[in-house]
């Protein structure tokens, strides 16, 4: 209750040593001094005219998007970073609050994303991400002897109906090949094949080429594979 906490309050204060009192008390003018005269000016006199020493709102237009907005703008952004402004735009009606492209744009930024092309990089499966780097660990000790005899190594691109379009997406610094970042080279739909090969002259072997399927053997340094859209492939087979 209310008297237990004044006597422990009590019991509290008489336990202070009186030298840390007197410390405490002797630096008040110091710290004092380093105080701007303008600040205890500009405290003063907003005391004598408001009655009060608070932060008072600031002159100018009031903010279009609230916080609650923004935070919901910087959820929707995080979930799908491909979406545009023209669909934050009218989420943003939805919820109304009706802003501008330039202001849910700036919104954003201040939570540290920002609009960026999205990397591409290629459509691979567990099965092929597991597949590569089972071959990375095995010729993780190849010398540097057997490592100059590669004669290149590249990807390249296939398109059968079209390029893929050029996407924007919203990221933070540093994180532009995280996966929810970067656009498949291989789209759902595009009719497109992706090639990687790692050929060596190293010397003759048996070259594996798998649809959907890594496959190295009798080959020193080899990784020929092609990831493909099985949509597309069935629709060639029957047609």
């Amino acid at each position: 209750n209310l008297n237990d906490l004044r006597a422990a309050l009590q019991e509290e204060w008489d336990a202070v040593p009186q030298q840390t009192i007197s410390r405490l008390v002797n630096s008040m003018r110091h710290h004092c001094q380093a105080v701007p005269m303008s600040t205890v000016a500009s405290i003063i006199h907003k005391w004598k005219k408001f009655r009060t020493t608070r932060t008072l709102p600031r002159a100018g237009r009031p903010s279009k998007l609230s916080d609650r907005g923004k935070r919901a703008l910087v959820r929707e952004v995080t979930k799908n970073p491909m979406v545009t402004l023209s669909e934050l735009q009218r989420t943003s009606v939805e919820r109304g609050e009706p802003s501008r492209r330039t202001t849910i744009s700036a919104a954003i930024h201040q939570s540290g994303l920002y609009g960026r092309v999205a990397r591409r990089k290629p459509l691979l499966s567990k099965r092929h991400m597991a597949a590569r780097l089972e071959f990375a660990k095995m010729h993780l000790k190849d010398s540097q002897t057997m490592r100059n005899k590669i004669l290149w190594s590249d990807e390249t691109k296939i398109e059968l109906f079209g390029v893929n379009a050029r996407r924007h997406v919203w990221r933070k610094p540093g994180t532009a090949h995280h996966q929810a970042n970067t656009i498949p080279t291989v789209k759902h739909g595009g009719g497109s094949i992706m090639l990687w090969g790692c050929f060596s002259a190293a010397g003759t072997g048996k070259t594996s080429q798998d649809r959907g399927k890594d496959e190295c053997s009798n080959v020193p340094c080899i990784d020929v594979s092609v990831t493909e859209n099985r949509r597309d492939m069935e629709v060639e087979e029957r047609g």
